[in-house]
C-alpha cells in the first residue's frame, strides 16, 4: 500500500514527538511492504511566524493532495496575543476540521493495566484497566453556531446591559451521521452505547435524543441504547467509568466528557484522537497540548502520537493488523517497568525512566520483535 501523510509537527514538543512517531510507522512500513510519503508542512504558531497565518496556503495544499494527516500539537504563550483567528488553535485547528469535513471525533479514554495505579481513581474502580469510546461531534453545535453580541433595551427604553448569544443548533441528518459512527465503533466493541444529551432542559438535545433512538432502532437493533443527561454522565464518568463502552454526544458535551475521561486516566501524554469526514479522511493528534515549558528537553512522551498513527492506519488506511502490532508493543514496553517523566513514580527504577526518543526505540524494538 502506497499512502501520502501531510505530516504537521506544529510547536513546542510537536516535532520531537512526530519524530518519534514517524519512526514507528516506518517500521510497519518496511516490514508490511507499505509505502508511507511524507510531505511536511508549517502550521499554527511556527507557521505564523513564517507566514503570517496559522494555516497558510501551502500547508492546505500540501493537506488537500494527501491521504490523512499527521498532526502534532500547536500554541503557546508566545502567540496568546493574537487576534483571536490568528491564534494557533482557532486560526489553525478549527479551520482544518471545516475544510475537511472533519465532523466526528474518536477520542479512546484507555488506561493500559501497567498504568492503573497511576490513575486518579482507585484502583479497584479501575481492575483490568479501562477502555471507553467517545465519539463526538466536531462540526456543529454551540461552537459553529451562529453568536451575538449587543446591548439588550428594555421596553421602558433603559438599557439592560450588554449580553451574548450562542446558539445550539443541530440538524437531523448532523445527528444521524455522528450517530452511524458511534454505532459503527460499538458493533466492534460490546455493542453498548450511552447518548448523552440534555434532553429536560434543551431543545436541540429533545431533537437529538428522539433522532438518536430512530436511527439506532432502525439500523442497528444489537446495540444495547442508553440514555444519560450530561451532568449526569459527568459525574458517573468521574466515579464509575467502567460501565461505559461507546459514548456518543454533541460538540460542547463531547469536548468537556472527553477532557475529563483523559483526566481520570493519569497522564493525557497517552492518548490519541481521530476527527473524520464521511470518507474516512483524517486528522490525527494526541489531545494534549505543545508543552512549550518541555520543549527541546526530552522529557515530552511520545506515546499517544504514537497510538495516533496506530489510529491513522486503522481508520483511514484500514490496517487493523498493524495498528494492532503497536498498541500491543506500547503495552509491552509498558509491562516491561518503562516509563517517561510523567508516568514514573517513586518505585519507578532510574534505569526505567526514558527520554523521549529512547521511548520511542524502545517501542520500535518491540514492534520489530512483534512482526
Amino acid at each position: 500500500m502506497k499512502k501520502c501523510i501531510a505530516v504537521l509537527a506544529g510547536d513546542g514538543i510537536g516535532p520531537e514527538i512526530m519524530r518519534e512517531g514517524r519512526k514507528i510507522l516506518d517500521a510497519i512500513a518496511k516490514s508490511f511492504d507499505h509505502v508511507f510519503e511524507y510531505r511536511e508542512a508549517l502550521v499554527g504558531g511556527s507557521a505564523y511566524d513564517q507566514h503570517g497565518h496559522p494555516l497558510p496556503d501551502e500547508t492546505k495544499e500540501i493537506c488537500n493532495s494527501a491521504d490523512a494527516i499527521y498532526f502534532g500539537a500547536v500554541g503557546g504563550p508566545k502567540w496568546e496575543g493574537l487576534p483571536a483567528d490568528l491564534t494557533p488553535e482557532r486560526g489553525a485547528l478549527l479551520p482544518l476540521r471545516s475544510i475537511y469535513g472533519l465532523f466526528a471525533n474518536l477520542r479512546p479514554a484507555v488506561i493500559f493495566s501497567p498504568l492503573a495505579n497511576a490513575a486518579s481513581l482507585k484502583a479497584d474502580r479501575l481492575e483490568g484497566g479501562l477502555d471507553i469510546m467517545i465519539v463526538r461531534e466536531l462540526t456543529g453545535g454551540i461552537y459553529f453556531g451562529k453568536s451575538r453580541v449587543q446591548s439588550l433595551t428594555l421596553k421602558e427604553g433603559a438599557l439592560q446591559g450588554a449580553y451574548a448569544a450562542d446558539y445550539m443548533i443541530y440538524s437531523v441528518p448532523e445527528i444521524e451521521r455522528i450517530t452511524k459512527v458511534a454505532c459503527e465503533a460499538a458493533m466492534k466493541r460490546k455493542k453498548n452505547l450511552t447518548s448523552v444529551d440534555k434532553a429536560n432542559v434543551l431543545e436541540s438535545s429533545k431533537l437529538w435524543r428522539e433522532t438518536v433512538i430512530g436511527y439506532v432502532n432502525k439500523n442497528y437493533p444489537e446495540i444495547t441504547l442508553t440514555h444519560m443527561y450530561v451532568d449526569n454522565a459527568a459525574m458517573q464518568v468521574a466515579t464509575n467509568p467502567k460501565q461505559f463502552d461507546v459514548i456518543v454526544t454533541g460538540n460542547m458535551f463531547g469536548d468537556i466528557l472527553s477532557d475529563l475521561a483523559s483526566a481520570i486516566t493519569g497522564s493525557i501524554g497517552m492518548l490519541p484522537s481521530a476527527s473524520l469526514s464521511e470518507t474516512g479522511f483524517g486528522l490525527y493528534e494526541p489531545i494534549h497540548g505543545s508543552a512549550p515549558d518541555i520543549a527541546g528537553e526530552g522529557k515530552a512522551n511520545p506515546l499517544a502520537q504514537i497510538l495516533s498513527g496506530a489510529m491513522m492506519l486503522k481508520y483511514s488506511f484500514g490496517l487493523n493488523k498493524e495498528s494492532d502490532i503497536i498498541e500491543q508493543a506500547i503495552m509491552k514496553v509498558l509491562e516491561g517497568g518503562y516509563r517517561t517523566v510523567d508516568l514514573a513514580c517513586d518505585e519507578t527504577p532510574g534505569d526505567r525512566v526514558l527520554s523521549t526518543s529512547e521511548m520511542g526505540d524502545k517501542v520500535l524494538e518491540c514492534v520489530q520483535k512483534l512482526v
